[in-house]
């Protein structure tokens, strides 16, 4: 195996993780400010890319334009969701939460095939399809992007959750939610806050990722999957131990695929899942009891 070919695949793996990542920390905001593991968070990503082509096609608006009034709408998709399905609920079980987001996942998932049907769509990239070279490999215009809107979304998160009143009284309820209800944090607040902040983040890594892989009513399943697959590797951390942990998932998905077959792309990220699950459920960063944010 040519060194070339391995670059190639860490290259591509880097960009796959990056988007895992952006869905991975979402999972971990809602988690933190919640406790809830959000299933539905696949299918704001998929609203993200389905929405910018509906801006883009049918109301025939330039991508700079589309882009912000998709994750504007997803946003507000994030919004209705917490206040339909989650607020209304009184002291519930986690398998009741874990139902609910799953059958908000599925809702979703067919209310999108009602309205554009079952098929592919692509949507054009943001600047053109010219490859890239990088030593001995190539690269797409459209990978720079995703790791470059990553960056930026990783260092927004960072300066929001440690630098701002809103972002730290989100991390208070990640540490005690009893607590800080007690010393006058509108706790109900900050959940819907995370579901703001986690649907709009979904969205983003739906647009720029579906140039590479088009869209559909049900690409969000497996992205959320892998998603979800990077926050346990991060300990569910919404810093940078998720982002590792989608950097990771992705470069040995994209070895797996390139040094052993590409039919066991999907089945690697489970695999490491469940390897995870089984001897170290705190994930690869985190302690036996980590802090949750």
């Amino acid at each position: 195996m040519q060194f070339d070919q391995i670059l190639q695949y860490a290259l591509s793996g880097l960009s796959s993780g990056a988007i895992y990542a952006l869905i991975g920390i979402g999972f971990s905001i809602i988690y933190n400010a919640t406790g809830i593991i959000n299933f539905a968070q696949g299918e704001f990503v998929m609203l993200g890319g389905m929405l910018t082509l509906f801006f883009l096609q049918l109301l025939k608006a330039p991508i700079w334009v589309a882009i912000p009034c998709a994750v504007a709408a997803s946003t507000l998709g994030g919004i209705l969701f917490e206040r339909l399905a989650i607020r209304p609920l009184r002291q519930p079980t986690p398998i009741n939460l874990v139902i609910i987001t799953i059958g908000g996942s599925i809702l979703i998932r067919g209310l999108a095939m009602l309205l554009w049907g079952k098929d592919t769509h692509a949507i054009p990239s943001f600047s053109g399809d010219e490859p890239i070279a990088i030593g001995g490999a190539t690269i797409l215009p459209q990978h720079i992007w995703i790791l470059g809107v990553t960056l930026i979304i990783i260092a927004i998160n960072k300066y929001y959750f440690y630098h701002t009143i809103s972002g730290k009284a989100m991390r208070a309820c990640a540490y005690n939610r009893r607590a800080a209800g007690l010393v006058g944090i509108d706790v109900r607040r900050m959940v819907l806050f995370s579901f703001i902040i986690s649907s709009a983040m979904g969205a983003v890594a739906g647009i720029i990722v579906a140039p590479l892989t088009m869209v559909a009513y049900d690409v969000g399943v497996m992205l959320g999957l892998k998603g979800f697959c990077a926050a346990i590797i991060g300990g569910m951390s919404s810093g940078i131990a998720t982002v590792v942990g989608g950097l990771i998932l992705g470069v040995l998905e994209s070895l797996g695929a390139g040094l052993i077959s590409s039919g066991y792309k999907d089945a690697i990220a489970f695999i490491i899942l469940l390897l995870l699950l089984f001897f170290r459920p705190q994930g690869l960063f985190g302690k036996a009891e980590s802090e949750r944010v």
